[in-house]
């Protein structure tokens, strides 16, 4: 069954927003160990940055990988 663009955007979505989460604790966790001193704000605008490249990445692999399975004829 062929997933929808709309699908696959929302898919992306979910995926992302659970990284979000990580991403920013992770950040809190990492940075200072590398001498970088930042804030809860500065974190989470980091992290929605990373998280819109991150969406946009998603869905365009998403889109590619269905246009090769439909030329490919693939069902699987």
């Amino acid at each position: 069954m062929k997933q929808s663009r709309t699908m696959s955007l929302v898919e992306s979505l979910a995926n992302v927003a659970v990284g979000y989460g990580v991403a920013v604790i992770t950040q809190m966790l990492v940075f200072p160990l590398f001498g970088l001193s930042t804030t809860l704000a500065d974190n989470m605008a980091m992290g929605a940055i990373f998280t819109v490249v991150s969406i946009a990445r998603s869905y365009c692999l998403r889109r590619v990988f269905e246009a090769v399975r439909l030329r490919d004829g693939s069902t699987g």
